[in-house]
């Protein structure tokens, strides 16, 4: 069974069937959301020292940092499972 791969930008990628959400992260409860993530262990920063983009939320409730634009994950995402579909 092939699983598919979102890239979330400099090598690092997610099983996409485990996405749930792909967030915006301008507002206070995604900061929040953040705070609450990192205090729990369940913070993951693929960022590379630059500027959050997206947030990335798994069915494990892992909240994933990503410095590619949300649009662009969303754009990724969205054709990634049209493909997969048979």
């Amino acid at each position: 069974m092939e699983q598919l791969l979102l890239n979330l930008g400099f090598g690092n990628t997610v099983v996409a069937k485990k996405v749930v959400a792909i967030l915006s992260p301008g507002s206070s409860p995604m900061k929040r959301v953040k705070d609450e993530a990192k205090q729990e262990k369940r913070l993951l920063d693929v960022t590379h020292g630059r500027k959050t983009r997206a947030f990335i939320i798994t069915e494990s409730n892992h909240v994933i940092l990503s410095s590619i634009q949300f649009e662009t994950l969303s754009n990724r995402f969205e054709s990634l499972m049209t493909s997969g579909k048979e």
